[in-house]
């Protein structure tokens, strides 16, 4: 693969862009706003998919807690898009760059022929420079809000990679509140190794994903497994990194070891 021009997703998860309080850190989605630009700049092809909505939604509503009914919390995700969007049309402006807004669903991707029409719309925005910014339509879309699973999408590490499949990119970088794949809980042992490179699969490794992860997001490391092995299966690399250090995003593009790669095999 050429280091020096490559197609990546990065999706981006709602503990990295809020604040406990589920109001938007402005801070955190600025940072990563330039260094996608930045690489955008450099010649990469960049695709930013993003969790949020609904915490967004939640605090821009000014409820005290995420909604449990499932027409409340599409409501929630609704307001939380259209906010999402205008911050990060604003940053990304601000950086003399083009983003598109592409919300999908489960069908859109499982679908042939929308699968197809959705590939050749990346592929234009994609030829003019354009950053998409990618979440699922929760306000359409039940699967993952009402139920936590599902089988297409359901969680944004699955919608991510299945983005990265559908157009062909060479690196999926998940940036989450974990600093990679550790060999044991590093909550529970102090001692566990984050391990940097995966080759394979293995049930030693699958054995290592945990519960989900924070109270804001969906996902937690078996979702990030089960993007892996979508990622490995279409020769995509994979990268679990914190989103906390978002200029880490330069070395994961030179292939440094930062974070858990996930090496898919050519």
């Amino acid at each position: 693969m050429e280091q020096n021009k490559q197609r990546i997703v990065v999706k981006v998860g709602t503990s990295t862009l809020t604040h406990d309080s589920g109001a938007v850190d402005l801070r955190s989605m600025e940072h990563l706003v330039r260094v996608l630009s930045d690489l955008s700049g450099a010649g990469h092809e960049v695709i930013l998919v993003t969790s949020g909505a609904i915490a967004v939604g939640t605090a821009r509503l000014g409820l005290s807690e995420r909604p449990k009914e499932l027409r409340m919390k599409q409501a929630a995700a609704a307001v939380g898009q259209c906010r999402m969007m205008h911050i990060y049309d604003k940053l990304f402006s601000e950086y003399n760059r083009t983003m598109a807004q592409i919300l999908l669903t489960g069908d859109d991707v499982e679908d042939p022929e929308r699968a197809e029409h959705l590939r050749s719309t990346f592929s234009a925005l994609l030829e003019m420079g354009v950053i998409p910014v990618v979440n699922e339509n929760d306000s359409v879309s039940s699967a993952e809000i009402e139920t936590g699973h599902h089988k297409v999408l359901g969680d944004n590490d699955t919608l991510s990679a299945i983005v990265a499949e559908l157009c062909r990119a060479d690196l999926l970088v998940l940036l989450s509140d974990i600093d990679g794949l550790y060999n044991a809980d590093p909550k529970r042992y102090p001692g566990a190794s984050l391990l940097h490179r995966v080759t394979e699969l293995t049930p030693e490794i699958l054995e290592m994903a945990g519960g989900a992860g924070s109270w804001r997001g969906t996902g937690g490391m078996a979702t990030k497994l089960s993007a892996a092995r979508i990622a490995m299966a279409a020769g995509c690399d994979m990268v679990i990194t914190n989103g906390e250090r978002m200029e880490n995003l330069y070395g994961i593009v030179e292939g440094q070891d930062i974070g858990t790669r996930f090496i898919a095999s050519r």
